[in-house]
């Protein structure tokens, strides 16, 4: 996520805005109340939406409907879209990004305990986690997901990581541990897919 987050207040002008996204190079921002929780967000399309509702006689296209307040006087109130879809610091990034695409968003405040936002997350922020290193991958895995699974030794699992896919073979002790492994691995950050050729007890390894 981006913090600290540039916000705006539902009294806040559409000029003001405009000149905030350019300031910051952002393509939308929250809109908070008096205590910094959310109430909705303005984005690019937004105030696209009524620059398009203006009067250009040389147009041979209509001007659809502004919002209440008229260009003039349009505020964040009067262009955001709202209430705002939100998540939380302890969202994981698959999280994230089915949040977004079930309410069709492309950006989401980042709340604290006592729903204040604190922090942007966008889908460029979501999509860069695929960037990691696969020596990176590799070593979460090695270290902080077989090191800390009872009963499974890293030395017994052969991690293999090229472009993010990750293939596991090798054993481990117990058939129950295998897909707890493997959702593990899924949820380490920049993994694109995992691929289980792990056997254990009277469990054989998965051929191909």
């Amino acid at each position: 996520m981006t913090s600290p987050v540039v916000r705006v207040a539902p009294e806040t002008g559409f000029r003001e805005i405009v000149a905030l996204l350019a300031e910051y190079d952002i393509t939308g921002v929250p809109v908070v109340d008096g205590d910094g929780r959310p109430l909705g967000i303005v984005s690019e399309a937004d105030l696209l939406r009524t620059l398009a509702a203006q009067e250009d006689p040389g147009s041979l296209l209509p001007a659809p409907e502004l919002p209440a307040g008229g260009s003039g006087a349009a505020t964040a109130a009067d262009l955001m879209t709202g209430p705002a879809v939100c998540t939380t610091p302890g969202t994981s990034v698959v999280g994230a990004a089915r949040l977004m695409s079930r309410h069709a968003v492309k950006r989401l405040p980042v709340l604290d305990e006592e729903g204040r936002v604190f922090g942007m997350v966008s889908r460029g922020d979501l999509l860069r986690v695929f960037l990691r290193e696969d020596r990176v991958i590799h070593r979460e895995i090695v270290e902080e997901v077989l090191g800390r699974i009872e009963g499974v030794s890293p030395a017994e699992v052969g991690v293999e990581v090229n472009q993010g896919r990750v293939v596991l073979s090798g054993t481990v002790p117990e058939p129950h541990l295998v897909p707890i492994v493997l959702n593990l691995c899924r949820s380490v950050d920049g993994v694109v897919s995992v691929t289980d050729r792990l056997g254990s007890g009277g469990r054989p390894a998965p051929v191909g």
